[in-house]
């Protein structure tokens, strides 16, 4: 007990963590015996203050080394994931963009064609009122920013579960979601909102749609695993290409929580000049590069 408490377990071998837990159950015996046979007080608070800092030094010194982990993870190890899956977060990103661009390209050669992936009254409200629908947040912003969270969470987590489904609707959602960035964007260019727009996009954006982007190659690298498992064995490529997409899932939710907090509170701020935004967009999208391409990472 004295050598774990004054380093950690982790010091300690694997011969001496055995006896350790040995003595710990024995320890725990004795208490309950003498607690049933009511022997002396002196002895139950003797055997009950052992246990105690047994269990607090396993217990807790397990916990603490989990969080150490969970920090390690966010240093190195997500980054690793990222660079080892980049193939499959690109080819998500592509599909968005190709979804942008087809939308761009159609939205400016057919004007019905807005209305087939905008909602109505978005358009009525920017090209008759001449007004942008993101003023609705303020004064809303806590409720506004949970329920953006769960949006931004819910796409995700369903772009990674769509590898199911041989990767169709992760691709689907990628290619829908950049047809309705790019008729959005469109519609607000026409009637000249476009730097506002893009100036309230770009905040959140710099994390949110790289996290979407992320949820996409996960959900590829199950496609992967099912369709073309390559050298391994169906179950064992489900379990190598799965575990990589768990990795970027675990890796992706602070994003989407830092976005969601970004979005309800700074985004639609009338306060804030909307080159600051640009400029805080800008910034943590470089942060987020720069943390992804780190060098010498261990896995």
């Amino acid at each position: 007990m004295q050598k774990v408490a004054q380093k950690n377990l982790k010091f300690l071998t694997s011969g001496e963590i055995r006896e350790l837990a040995s003595l710990y159950r024995s320890v725990a015996a004795d208490l309950a015996r003498a607690r049933t046979q009511e022997v002396g007080n002196t002895l139950i608070q003797s055997l009950q203050s052992l246990t105690t800092r047994a269990y607090i030094q396993i217990y807790q010194g397990s916990r603490k080394q989990e969080w150490q982990a969970v920090g390690e993870f966010y240093r190195r190890g997500f980054p690793a994931v990222v660079q080892q899956t980049f193939p499959y977060i690109a080819t998500a990103t592509g599909l968005f963009l190709l979804g942008a661009v087809v939308a761009w390209w159609y939205a400016w050669q057919d004007p019905s064609f807005m209305s087939l992936i905008v909602p109505e009254r978005l358009i009525s409200q920017v090209r008759d009122k001449n007004e942008l629908w993101m003023g609705s947040i303020v004064g809303i912003e806590p409720l506004a920013s949970t329920n953006i969270m769960i949006n931004n969470i819910s796409v995700s987590f369903g772009a990674v579960a769509g590898g199911i489904t041989a990767g169709l609707y992760t691709t689907y959602l990628m290619i829908f979601n950049g047809l309705l960035i790019g008729a959005i964007g469109t519609l607000v260019g026409q009637n000249n909102l476009a730097y506002p727009f893009w100036a309230f996009v770009f905040p959140h954006g710099a994390l949110e749609l790289p996290a979407i982007f992320f949820a996409g190659g996960a959900g590829l690298l199950i496609a992967k695993a099912i369709l073309l498992p390559g050298k391994y064995r169906r179950r064992d490529a489900i379990k190598f290409y799965g575990s990589l997409a768990a990795q970027l899932v675990f890796g992706i939710v602070p994003m989407l929580i830092i976005a969601g907090i970004i979005e309800g509170f700074f985004s639609p701020n009338p306060i804030v000049p909307d080159p600051i935004k640009y400029l805080v967009g800008m910034g943590l999208f470089i942060i987020l590069v720069i943390y992804s391409s780190r060098k010498n990472i261990r896995v």
